[in-house]
């Protein structure tokens, strides 16, 4: 296995040179490699090949040369590689000198060559922190007071930077900490710090662990045992510096702020040299007003001063020594007078609310203005908010009125509060707010106003009475009374529309019903004007358009038009036996009052004699035959066809048909022979005969109008002729499901002449109406 290279650094040095030396030059380069202490023995540091470009380095008898003559590197001629000659230790080689360098050269002879490198040797935490002492003595005072710092010896470590010692720490105990010190030169050593104060009585010593810690990536520590011996001794009293102190503090002094510090000596040491501090015989004033520090003989205030009350205060102060001795002193504290005194304001009258009408010029208050500071400090400046529509105005000395600009408007801002600032001239400055809050009252000067200016509300036909269709709302911009809306019905512009028994509305919220069920087919709308009107002084009110739309609902059965079934005796069809299949026998007419889906009608055959012979076209009900005629069909038949209508719920209607087969619509027809005769058999021949008469002066009577409306259209034909040219157009269309509203479903047979003229007014086009006969002759 070949060994492993170093790395050579980044930053080289070159240094070039030329030396003339046997014919040849001498060429000179610093390179610089690193390698980490206790490396094993034979570690590739660098390639010589590689890094400084040199071949065949037995053959230029290749080798490396240290400063020093021990070799610490050997290199291999055949791969070039620079090797460890032998484990490398940092300590031993530099101490704690940084950075630990060795330097050598590369040397080539033939040619002659050199090149000047560098090793850095890089440390690692191969080193424990050792104490030179294992056991430190430490003596300490009884009296010592908490804060009290004693030095350590600081222990050793043979690693730099991060691998050096970085902390030290104390055995949990109540009395010390360590706290750390910075040498200057990176060293950093332990202090012993008192934590709190010793009782001899109590322990007279402690035995503490003292650890030392370094920062390598497997922290390292050494120990040492520390024994503390608690001393005990006391032989001189504390001495005041000044036995009189005087100092002047400003009444305006926040509490807890510093009057004065007094300082006392002891010639003692230890506890005993140890002073406390504290009053002596001093006044309740005092007492309230003043404490003092008992270690350093800070006097604070405890309570606000005030000069108008006492002038000056008489503080008696004692220091007191560890071992109960003591002196005194006096501290005289004159309280100086300030600007203390912050304006007042009072408000003599007010006025609130405000009319919005009211004019400029409107006193809205008046106030008064004091400072009990004289001079600067008691000479004041007032003032109020910027973009409010009030002035302030001065008006005998300390008074001042606050009176409206212009006009208000309560609906803009219903409310002002208004904050009068005092300041008075002294130094610092003292300020003073005082805020009033002033009504704008209402006038009524808006309308009401409606949301929308036409409401359409809906409602279905045969509703209950007192049915709430909806609800129509205005707004009022004023308050109070001014904007109480009442609602009301206006007379309608149709002075033959009931509007009183069709509608009411709800005076105070607007909520509109229906006072009886309407019916869609007598009024599918309706449209009133509501009023809303305020109950201001004077009234102001609006009005909205309200348009009702009746809905429909299917609550009317088809009622059919032809055949009628009202009639005394039953409407009878003729159906001649050569009918082919398909022979139309009649059409059943019916209409629907309802509209929409509602008056959709659709046919459908129930009950025949003879079933299969006949079918009805449900969306026309055109009756026809399916098949031929035989002789042994019944001679008289009888029809049951339903009507229905498209509604939820469906209504229906029936009819009954009766068609009687004849051989020719000539030729007289008899009612089928019965088993057993009846007895009004006679009556039944009477009626029979009067039914072959009728029939023969109907078909005389049909026949004469056929000669007649020739003649007339052979004579319009000849006085056209002149006018211009008449085309008439024949057709049959298909019946179908249709809506005619009121008018049901009837079959669209008709022929239609066209007269073409020149004339737009001509009047001489004529409907021919079909066979079957229309609404209006079928209604009649």
């Amino acid at each position: 296995m070949e060994p492993r290279l170093g790395t050579a650094r980044h930053v080289r040095q070159v240094l070039l040179f030329f030396v003339f030396l046997e014919g040849s030059f001498v060429f000179s380069e610093t390179w610089r490699y690193s390698v980490a202490e206790e490396m094993e023995t034979g570690f590739a540091i660098a390639n010589i090949i590689k890094d400084m470009g040199v071949g065949d380095l037995a053959a230029r008898r290749a080798r490396v040369i240290f400063d020093v003559h021990q070799p610490y590197l050997r290199l291999e001629l055949e791969t070039g590689n620079l090797l460890l000659n032998e484990k490398l230790d940092r300590e031993a080689l530099c101490a704690s000198s940084e950075p630990c360098i060795l330097h050598f050269q590369v040397l080539l002879e033939n040619p002659l060559q050199f090149f000047q490198a560098e090793l850095l040797v890089e440390d690692i935490n191969d080193d424990t922190p050792t104490f030179l002492e294992k056991l430190l003595f430490l003596n300490i005072s009884e009296g010592a007071t908490p804060g009290t710092s004693f030095q350590m010896d600081n222990a050793q470590d043979l690693d730099i930077g991060m691998n050096g010692i970085q902390n030290y720490t104390i055995s949990p105990n109540p009395y010390f900490y360590i706290k750390l010190k910075d040498s200057g030169k990176g060293r950093k050593y332990p202090e012993l710090v008192l934590n709190r104060s010793l009782d001899r009585e109590k322990e007279p010593s402690f035995s503490l662990i003292l650890t030392a810690t370094d920062g390598g990536s497997l922290p390292r520590s050494g120990t040492a045992l520390i024994e503390i011996v608690v001393m005990d001794v006391n032989d001189n009293a504390p001495e005041f510096e000044r036995t009189l102190y005087e100092v002047q503090v400003p009444e305006t002094s926040f509490v807890d702020s510093l009057v004065i510090k007094v300082s006392a000596t002891d010639l003692d040491s230890g506890i005993n040299g140890e002073i406390s501090y504290s009053f002596s015989h001093i006044s309740r004033d005092v007492r309230k007003t003043f404490e003092i520090h008992p270690i350093s003989g800070e006097v604070h205030l405890k309570a606000l001063l005030d000069f108008e009350i006492i002038q000056s205060y008489t503080i008696n102060v004692q220091a007191t020594d560890g071992g109960g001795l003591s002196g005194k002193s006096t501290i005289i504290v004159q309280v100086t007078d300030v600007n203390d005194n912050p304006p007042e304001i009072v408000i003599t009258s007010l006025m609130s609310p405000i009319p919005e009408n009211s004019l400029s010029e409107i006193v809205v208050t008046v106030f008064s203005l004091r400072d009990q500071d004289s001079g600067e400090n008691g000479r004041m400046m007032c003032s109020i908010q910027d973009k409010l529509p009030f002035l302030l105005k001065p008006t005998f000395k300390i008074f001042y009125t606050l009176v409206t600009e212009h006009p208000l408007d309560r609906e803009s801002r219903a409310e002002y509060n208004i904050t009068i600032t005092v300041s008075d001239m002294g130094t610092p400055r003292l300020t003073t707010q005082h805020t009033i809050t002033v009504q704008v009252s209402d006038i009524n000067d808006n309308a009401p106003a409606f949301a929308q200016s036409s409401y359409t509300l809906s409602v279905r036909e045969n509703n209950s009475p007192a049915l709430h269709i909806g609800t129509i709302r205005a707004t009022d911009s004023d308050s109070g009374s001014n904007a109480h809306i009442t609602y009301s019905l206006l007379p309608p512009n149709d002075p033959q529309m009931d509007l009183a028994s069709l509608i009411s509305i709800n005076a105070d919220n607007g909520q509109l019903f229906t006072l009886r069920a309407l019916d869609y087919e007598a009024l599918k709308s309706f449209e009133f004007l509501v009023a809303a009107t305020d109950q201001g002084s004077p009234a102001l009110s609006s009005q909205a358009l309200v348009r009702v739309l009746v809905l429909d609902d299917n609550d009317n059965a088809p009622f059919v038009l032809y055949p009628l079934q009202n009639a005394s005796a039953p409407f009878t069809e003729l159906l001649p036996r050569a009918a082919e299949p398909g022979y139309l026998v009649t059409k059943v007419v019916a209409v629907d009052r309802d509209s929409g889906q509602n008056a959709w009608l659709s046919f459908q055959l129930l009950k025949a004699t003879e079933p299969g012979l006949f079918s009805v076209w449900a969306h026309n009900g055109e009756v026809r035959t399916t098949r031929l005629l035989s002789e042994r069909d019944a001679p008289k038949h009888r029809l049951l066809l339903l009507v229905r209508d498209n509604g939820d719920p469906q209504r229906s209607a029936s009819v009954t048909l009766h068609v009687l087969l004849v051989d020719g619509f000539s030729q007289p027809y008899l009612p089928l022979p019965e088993v057993a005769r009846d007895p009004a058999h006679d009556d039944e021949d009477v009626l029979t005969l009067y039914l072959v008469i009728a029939l023969a002066s109907v078909s005389s009577l049909f026949l004469l109008s056929v000669l007649l409306f020739v003649g007339i259209r052979l004579c319009r034909r000849a006085r056209t002729a002149s006018l211009g040219s008449c085309a008439v157009s024949e057709g049959h269309f298909p019946g179908h499901l249709v809506d005619f509203s009121d008018a049901g479903t009837m079959s669209q047979n008709y022929q239609y002449e066209v007269c073409l003229t020149g004339m737009p007014d001509s009047k001489d086009c004529q409907l021919l109406n079909s066979v079957f006969p229309s609404r209006e002759r079928a209604m009649n």
